[in-house]
């Protein structure tokens, strides 16, 4: 679709973020307003220090990063110079049921394009301290997922790539599927973010940490961003969380 775009991002060595994400990052986004604002998943922009916006008819601009908001994963950006195209129409996560057939969409001259079905909806918890209520799960597997659009059979967005899950528990079966981050939780904090470059509510506390839960629900620290307070307080990787506040 003409609203999809592609985004490509550079972050400095010394970036939080450099270690565990990488320094060059590619994805895709999507415009949701006529003045360009783009929406995208965050981690592609967090931290950026250049963003280049590309078209589905192969121009490509620079841009900025808008904000980020950490407690839905979702990322704006905007391109600096004139970049022409439709804008999606929303959807909800609440129209979509277990079974649905999808359309994963991503931007670029050769946009990738899967026809795929919502296999479920449910919450999630990421090892990077994330925590979304209900997601939405998709199959098959999208191979370029990072930002990608999941739109109804109605052409509407309803939420936005985020990762590729391999062995997804679906009854006696495991499936590996896209996990998608509902549109829904963005429309409330759109102004927010524009204007304050982050939702107006009181940040949450984050450690700083990557976590595995392994057998017998055993938390084993498998990644620490640096400077964060895990960090300062001498947390490594391989260390096991035995209790948490008692």
């Amino acid at each position: 679709m003409d609203c999809m775009v592609t985004i490509k991002t550079l972050v400095p060595d010394d970036a939080m973020s450099a270690s565990l994400l990488g320094t060059e990052r590619t994805g895709h986004g999507v415009r949701i307003r006529p003045d360009g604002l783009i929406a995208t998943i965050g981690y592609i922009v967090h931290e950026a220090e250049s963003v280049w916006i590309g078209s589905s008819s192969g121009v490509v601009v620079p841009g900025f990063v808008v904000g980020y908001d950490f407690e839905s994963g979702f990322g704006l950006v905007k391109p600096s110079l004139p970049l022409d195209g439709p804008i999606a129409r929303f959807g909800s996560v609440a129209s979509l049921a277990i079974g649905d057939p999808v359309t994963i969409r991503g931007g670029g001259r050769s946009a990738p394009i899967t026809e795929a079905t919502v296999v479920a909806k449910q919450e999630f918890a990421g090892r990077w301290e994330y925590l979304l209520d209900e997601a939405i799960f998709t199959a098959p597997v999208h191979s370029d997922w990072s930002g990608t659009g999941l739109f109804d059979t109605h052409d509407q967005l309803c939420g936005l790539g985020s990762l590729v899950i391999q062995g997804f528990a679906l009854g006696d079966n495991t499936e590996d599927v896209n996990m998608f981050v509902p549109i829904d939780l963005l429309m409330p904090i759109v102004d927010d973010i524009c204007q304050h470059g982050r939702r107006r509510t009181p940040p949450k506390p984050w450690l700083g940490l990557l976590v595995h839960e392994g057998q017998n629900d055993q938390l084993t620290i498998v990644g620490i961003y640096r400077n964060c307070p895990a960090d300062r307080a001498g947390l490594k990787p391989g260390d096991v969380i035995l209790s948490v506040d008692h």
